[in-house]
């Protein structure tokens, strides 16, 4: 499939779990669309490029392994996505990244995922929680960070900061999510 055809096909993607499954089947059965459908998502003036992000999200849930070989690329570009319905995806993803590379099992994220990488993702994950984002993409940027915290020494009391600065402003779900955070932070 060229990237013509997939750009295409993405226009029959929607937000229907079935229907982001099996267009992620697709892509995880044929991982040389991975790079085509990354092309896609980057396109960050087009609105295709929000299905593109919804299908990576779905790809990287399914099996997070396919996309690992395009952590360079992915995380060289995330942060120029700047359309709602594509930002939620990227937090996701970078929270799957996460999760996994800090999961006591041992899996394929911990040899990929690279200092350089949770860089970006740290960098990414504060601009989320400091900027006008929607509460689904600080969710995922504040857990992502509280996980990357345990590392890097520097980053609970600034999630911290953050979290209290704006409990009071925060919707109902913000603050869900932040008292749950505060209370581990604070231990």
């Amino acid at each position: 499939m060229t990237k013509e055809e997939l750009y295409k096909e993405l226009s029959y993607v929607n937000h229907s779990r079935e229907n982001r499954k099996k267009y992620a089947l697709l892509v995880i059965s044929n991982p040389d669309l991975i790079p085509k459908v990354m092309d896609i998502l980057f396109q960050v003036n087009d609105k295709t490029s929000c299905r593109a992000a919804w299908l990576l999200e779905f790809v990287a849930r399914e099996n997070l392994d396919s996309i690992l070989p395009y952590l360079d690329e992915f995380t060289k570009n995330m942060h120029t996505v700047h359309l709602d319905p594509a930002v939620r995806p990227i937090a996701k993803i970078c929270e799957y990244l996460i999760e996994a590379y800090y999961h006591r099992d041992i899996n394929h994220t911990k040899d990929y995922l690279k200092p350089a990488h949770k860089e970006k993702i740290i960098e990414l994950s504060f601009d989320y929680m400091i900027t006008n984002q929607k509460v689904a993409a600080k969710a995922y940027s504040m857990h992502s960070l509280y996980l990357l915290g345990k590392e890097y020494d520097w980053i609970h009391p600034e999630l911290a900061m953050i979290l209290e600065r704006d409990f009071n402003s925060g919707t109902a779900a913000f603050k869900a999510r932040a008292r749950h955070l505060l209370k581990k932070l604070k231990k």
